[in-house]
């Protein structure tokens, strides 16, 4: 290793003759003084490795899910006032913080204390299962209710917009936090309609009556000194570090003089932007902070408008103009009214907190939502530079010179801006369509305008008109030429029409981002709604009202029932009752440890993957001199040096620890640095040289269709003759429909600590489903034996199904570079860098020839299914295999001929999710059933209902399935309880008295098998003590991961050895204890742990018996007191280990496949759902959900109540949000929560309810229960389906009645190209739509 390499500094000065100042802030009420700060650190390393407090999470590193968040509390000297805003804290520069105040949830409560309310009704509310998102939760409502101690719920649902869920689906964090709010349920069971349903006999799942009160006075006081120091805030700060130097000035003089003397300087207030720019090497960067500049933090209101400093905030722009909005209202302030709507849809509330609006206007993004609206309004900014003094500039087209380039001077400042009040004649508006990533909270925009008007008096001729755009090119523009060509012209259907022409002609759209055709129609759509809007005013008539009124957002609401434990069972027998997470104390605590926050053991080295930029190529040379020579990077480790095998998956050749001579994927694993920080082995694995020789790629399904390139096997189902059946039908339906890929999106990421220990052993803790494999994997690239590879894990934060085979190479990797060093190595994979390298969801292609009746029963189906599996096997084949069987869902089909292939592509290998194949399958065959509804004029829930599986009939492995009449019973149930007919007929009235907007309603039901089709896989074991104090010590082989496995087999443990479940504490999953385990997938954990835990306790039981005969009334203390003494001279044992393995074969005979078993129960569900969509812009909202859930006797109904929500949610994103995109070599380019968006808060149902069927059995689950936490994954479908209800309304009314095909997931995009209108059309044929990305 060689020394430091030089910086040269971007200053024209020499910043070093500078001492650094001393950072002062106060974390959770304590004071901390740091005279060697580094400025390049962000706020959540300093608090997670310098001051080890680690509750606040690392998930996305890029400011979008909300982990980090935490309180920043400062104190205003001018206004005299102490401010509380939430923050996230990994993209927050520590030094920002200097003299201010940061809470962390370790601040708030604590379980060894007491919980704060607001954690202890996230507690109660069950509002977590993996726990990982938690923190940031609890932050964000602490930090409202110290603003707002009486908040609304629609303000609860707002300061939760920044943070994301994967696990839960949201309902119940809103339900516990909402409980804060003037309009919660009342909570008292005697009263409240929602707490009871009929007799009694089924329960809901909290009251917030339960509630410890909420006294905003007994709040930490904010610290003295940093309220009466006011030096800390008016005396320039500097710190000095290796690559950054931070300043932060306290004048407008002293910033000008600073940015005249270092005209490279970067400004900043919030870091959001500017904080993930990429910095040059050896290059040093200052930057400025503008935060405490007087000037620039200066708002004026005047009657001629008002003026921002640069530096305000984007809540404050929005808290100053929402308490003016009355008086704005009354006086038609249309530009700060369109402006206060527009600033509550840019970013979330943590960005919005921090950022500024100068930056976001010299950011010059092109997809600026806020700048064409000021454009628009002809705001004017003030600029200024030291040397030569300010002037006025418009914020005009010329601005704007290029791609991120502003008309100032290097040495300028933007000082603040005027935004000019509406005028006399005036009309103003502003729009915007979210990015191509969907999510209505915390997005950018994909295109936007502002528009205003000017007539002239007592006219409707035009006297000045602007229309500005972002989403069309490299800058946002104003339409000039079109403005001058409607100039004079009257404001009438013919200018209407003009205008929507010349946007899609004149125009240029730029194809970079793609989306082309959708973002003309958006052009027309918002011109359309800006027309009508002012043609009304002017007429003063209201005319397509459904164009201009948003859709309806109303506060959530939710109804949760289940059966009641029978009223003879013990109070103190937990089995059939909610039960909250034997975590959740911890978890809303910042207590729980997750991987990343085990302490380092001494001497512990960081790992960074080097990964592939091409996705097929021949490796020509590998160089990593470069990174090697950095000081503190110890090694590069690459296939050189795997003790072992590097080829690891013996059935797939392919997979190799590190690839050597031939990469399949963009982000195939090369090889890696190890050094000594994070940060610095990210630095030094970038400047590791690859050189390739590039050849051709496959990254379609087309593509391998084309080109013949698949694995094999191929499967096939058939039974009857369906080419007959075809021929007699009276109606044969050809078509074809795309169900994309989908990202697990698991809150943790991917993660790995190797610790070598004596003797050649080695400690693996990794963030896995199956620690077995991990252990037989590590093993064999280590080449030693089994016996020392240890694998440990306590908690996983998310997993889905991705941390089953894809872990298996990240710990190899680390095991094999903690073997080459001798040092513990620890390997966290960044969020961008996790989604290019672990496989997805797969994508698939079906097409199909359907042959039904004119009444429209099912005759016969033909399907082929393509499934894109990427560049290995990994578990596609088994996938696949599931589709086939699925396809039928909950119909009987007569004659039926399926087919599937796997595609071999040039993508990473795909991997299970969450219901595999079975969730891909569900979409092809309910498309099929609206379109033989469609064809037959009959209405869909008849054809679904008269093609269901009865009783009596068996499934096509001719499988019986004596429980099939629960499928009816959840079917009838949900069209009772979501008063499915009645709504239906309010839906066509809105749909016929509203052009723009539709309804959707549609009802759809599940039949989902369970169990594993390889017989190995469906046993689990459990090894249970019983100490001499009577406590119990539980571990099993399956992996917590919030699906409650460990909270339900405490249960389990409870009731058997009837004990309170206080006396039973659970252990790590390790595999030293429990060995031999299969991976905890496909919803078996409960039946397989449990059962396993179920059987242990019974036999330990019956060791008791003779002494609980002896001593009835004894405790549980005395049975096992006397028994342990005994036991010396008995050779009794408290202590056992039991495998539980399903009595049934369940497996796939593919050479006899009628001879197959492929599962041991099924779980039925039904689901309705009611959907509003904006047929101008492709939005939509659903507004409520209504699910009926068979799932047995619940073991826990709050897990598994969590468990159908979670995972309807996940269905949902699956078939109406989250799309992958990917570069035209093979990158995704949806990558983090920027560009890949999960469903968020404000995507659930406006009302959410779900019913857990009453009196069901199963005879065959533990307990009667089923499995839970796949099948309700399928449900999602109900919202595509009520989706395409809306559109086929709306393609009504454009004179459009036939069928169409709506591909998953149903974005924006989707679903207003689908819509269709009669705008005039562009007359030139639109080119170079997707050739920006594809979608696979």
């Amino acid at each position: 290793m060689s020394t430091a390499a030089r910086y040269t500094s971007s200053s024209d000065t020499n910043n070093d003759n500078h001492a650094a100042d001393v950072l002062v802030i106060y974390v959770n009420g304590k004071k901390f003084t740091d005279h060697n700060v580094r400025p390049e650190v962000t706020l959540l390393n300093y608090i997670r490795r310098k001051l080890k407090l680690t509750g606040s999470k690392l998930s996305c590193g890029e400011g979008g899910c909300g982990a980090c968040t935490v309180m920043l509390s400062k104190y205003d000297h001018v206004d005299k006032k102490i401010s509380h805003i939430a923050i996230n804290s990994c993209y927050t520069p520590v030094c920002s913080v200097h003299g201010m105040a940061i809470t962390t949830v370790e601040g708030v409560g604590s379980s060894k204390t007491k919980l704060h309310p607001v954690q202890e009704r996230l507690t109660k509310s069950y509002g977590l299962q993996c726990g990982f998102c938690s923190p940031g939760m609890v932050m964000s409502m602490y930090t409202l209710l110290r603003n707002n101690p009486q908040p609304t719920s629609l303000d609860i649902e707002g300061c939760l917009k920044g943070n994301l869920c994967r696990c839960t689906g949201y309902r119940s964090i809103l339900e516990g936090f909402k409980s804060f709010s003037t309009q919660s349920c009342c909570g008292n069971p005697t009263t409240c309609s929602k707490e009871q349903d009929g007799d009694g006999s089924l329960g809901k799942l909290f009251s917030p009556n339960y509630y410890s009160p909420y006294d905003s006075s007994q709040e930490p006081i904010f610290p003295p000194e940093l309220q009466t120091n006011n030096n800390i805030h008016t005396k320039t700060v500097r710190f000095v570090g290796e690559s950054v130097d931070w300043i932060r000035p306290t004048s407008l003089e002293e910033l000008l003089k600073l940015k005249n003397e270092s005209t490279a300087a970067k400004l900043v207030v919030g870091n959001a932007e500017v904080g993930f720019e990429p910095r040059p090497n050896n290059v040093k960067t200052t930057l400025i902070s503008v935060t405490h500049v007087p000037e620039l933090n200066q708002i004026d209101i005047t009657e001629s408008g008002i003026t921002f400093g640069s530096s305000v905030t984007l809540n404050r722009m929005y808290d100053v103009l929402k308490k003016h909005v009355n008086v704005l209202a009354e006086r038609r302030m249309d530009v700060f009214i369109s402006l206060l709507d527009m600033l509550e849809l840019a970013g979330d509330q943590q960005m919005r907190n921090v950022a500024g609006i100068g930056s976001h206007i010299m950011s010059a993004s092109p997809l600026s939502d806020i700048t064409p609206m000021l454009m628009a309004a002809g705001t004017t900014v003030i600029v200024a530079s030291f040397n030569g003094g300010d002037r006025s500039l418009p914020l005009d087209n010329s601005f704007f010179v290029e791609f991120r380039k502003t008309c100032l001077e290097a040495d300028e400042i933007l000082i603040n801006l005027t935004i000019p009040s509406t005028k006399e004649n005036e009309y103003f508006a502003g729009y915007k369509v979210r990015n191509q990533v969907h999510r209505r909270d915390r997005d950018v925009s994909m295109i936007s305008a502002g528009m205003k008007v000017v007539f002239e008096d007592s006219s409707n001729v035009i006297k000045n008109i602007n229309l500005c755009f972002g989403g069309t090119g490299p800058t946002v523009v104003m339409a000039t030429s079109i403005m001058e060509k409607i100039l004079g012209r009257k404001w009438d259907e013919g200018l209407l029409n003009d205008v929507q022409r010349m946007l899609v002609e004149m125009l240029q759209l730029s194809t970079h981002g793609g989306f082309v055709e959708y973002r003309k129609c958006m052009l027309q759509s918002f011109f359309y709604k800006f027309y009508l809007n002012v043609h009304n005013v002017l007429n003063q008539q209201l005319t397509d009202k459904s164009a201009l009124v948003p859709i309806e957002m109303p506060p959530t609401d939710s109804i949760q029932l289940f059966q009641n434990v029978p009223r003879l069972q013990s109070k103190a027998d937990p089995v059939g009752r909610p039960i909250m997470n034997e975590s959740s104390l911890q978890l809303t605590t910042g207590e729980a440890i997750f991987l990343d926050d085990i302490k380092p053991e001494e001497g512990e080295l960081h790992f960074a993957l080097v990964t592939s930029k091409h996705a097929n190529a021949k490796i020509k040379s590998i160089d990593a001199s470069e990174a090697t020579t950095l000081e503190g990077v110890h090694c590069f480790v690459g296939a050189d040096d795997v003790p072992g095998k590097n080829r690891w998956n013996e059935t797939d050749p392919n997979e190799v620890i590190f690839a050597s001579e031939e990469v399949l994927y963009v982000g195939q694993v090369i090889g890696g640095v190890v050094a000594d920080t994070t940060e610095l082995a990210r630095k030094a694995a970038k400047l590791v040289k690859i050189e390739y020789e590039v050849l051709d790629t496959i990254l379609t399904i087309e593509e391998a269709i084309e080109q013949d390139s698949y694995l094999q096997p191929f499967r096939h189902l058939e039974e009857g003759d369906v080419k007959g059946e075809l021929a007699k039908s009276d109606h044969v339906i050809e078509g074809e429909i795309r169900i994309g890929g989908q990202c697990h999106y698991y809150m943790e990421t991917q993660c790995c600590i190797a610790q070598p220990k004596e003797l050649n052993e080695m400690v693996i803790i990794v963030s896995s489903q199956d620690m077995s494999s991990t252990q037989r994997c590590v093993a064999a690239a280590l080449s030693i034996p089994a016996n020392k590879v240890t694998c440990k894990i306590r908690r996983v934060g998310g997993a889905f199904g991705g941390k089953i085979t894809r872990p298996l190479q990240f710990a190899m990797t680390c095991a094999v570079a903690a073997k080459k060093t001798g040092k513990p190595t620890r390997l966290i994979v960044g969020r961008d860098l996790d989604m290019q390298i672990v496989g997805k969801r797969e994508p698939i292609l079906a097409r199909y020839n359907v042959g039904f009746s004119k009444t429209g029963r099912l005759c016969a189906l033909q399907c082929s299914l393509y499934l894109n599996a990427g560049f290995g096997y990994d578990i596609s084949i088994n996938t696949m295999e599931k589709m086939l069987i699925q396809l039928q869902n909950a119909y009987n089909i007569p004659a039926y001929a399926i087919s599937g292939r796997a595609c071999k592509t040039n993508m990473a290998s795909n991997t299970v999710m969450r219901s595999p194949g079975f969730v891909q399958a569900t979409p092809v065959i309910e498309t099929i059933m609206d379109l033989v509804a469609k064809t037959c004029g009959v209405p869909s829930v008849e054809v679904r209902e008269m093609n269901m599986h009865k009783e009596g009939e068996s499934n096509h492995f001719y499988q019986e399935v004596p429980d099939i009449g629960n499928l009816t019973r959840c079917w009838n149930e949900c069209i009772v309880k979501s008063d499915y007919h009645k709504r239906l007929e309010k839906n066509s009235y809105f749909n016929s008295t509203n052009r723009w907007k539709k309804r959707g309603v549609s009802i759809v039901p599940v039949n989902s098998y369970n169990g594993k089709a390889i017989n190995i896989c469906n046993q689990g074991a459990a090894l249970v003590h019983i100490y001499l104090d009577g406590s119990v010590l539980l571990t099993h082989g399956g992996i917590e991961m919030g699906q409650g496995l460990h909270t339900k087999t405490i249960q389990i443990a409870s009731r058997v050895l009837r004990i309170p479940s206080e006396r039973i504490h659970i252990n790590e999953t390790s595999t030293d204890k429990v060995p031999n385990t299969v991976a905890t997938a496909g919803s078996t954990g409960t039946e397989l742990y449990g059962n396993a835990v179920k059987i242990a306790c019974e036999t330990l039981m019956t060791r008791l018996d003779p002494f609980i005969h002896e001593n009835p009334n004894g405790s549980w203390e005395d049975w096992v007191n006397i028994m342990v003494l005994i036991a010396k001279y008995l050779n009794i044992i408290l202590s056992l280990q039991l495998l539980f393995r399903i009595p049934d074969d369940i497996m796939l005979n593919w050479d006899d496949y009628k001879s197959s078993r492929t599962s041991y129960n099924h779980t039925y569900g039904a689901a309705c759902c009611e959907v509003e969509i904006d047929c101008l812009t492709g939005d939509h909202q659903i507004r409520r959900v209504d699910i009926v859930m068979d799932v047995g006797h619940s073991i826990n109904p709050a897990h598994d109540i969590g468990q159908i929500e979670g995972a309807f949610m996940q269905g949902y994103g699956l078939f109406v949000m989250e799309e992958l995109r990917y570069s035209q070599r093979g990158e995704l380019l949806t990558r983090g929560p920027g560009m890949y968006k999960i469903p968020c808060v404000s995507d659930i149902p406006r009302q959410f309810n779900v019913h857990l069927l009453e009196g069901a059995t199963c005879s065959k689950g533990i307990y009667s229960t089923k499995a839970v936490g796949e099948p309700p994954c399928l449900l999602g479908v109900s919202v595509l389906v009520a989706i395409r209800h809306a559109i086929s309304s709306a393609r009504s009314d454009a004179g459009l009645h036939g069928s169409f095909q709506l591909d998953c997931p149903a974005t924006p995009e989707r679903i207003r190209l689908a819509c269709s209108d009669n705008f005039p059309k562009d007359s030139q044929e639109i080119t170079g739509n997707n050739d920006f990305f594809i979608r696979v």
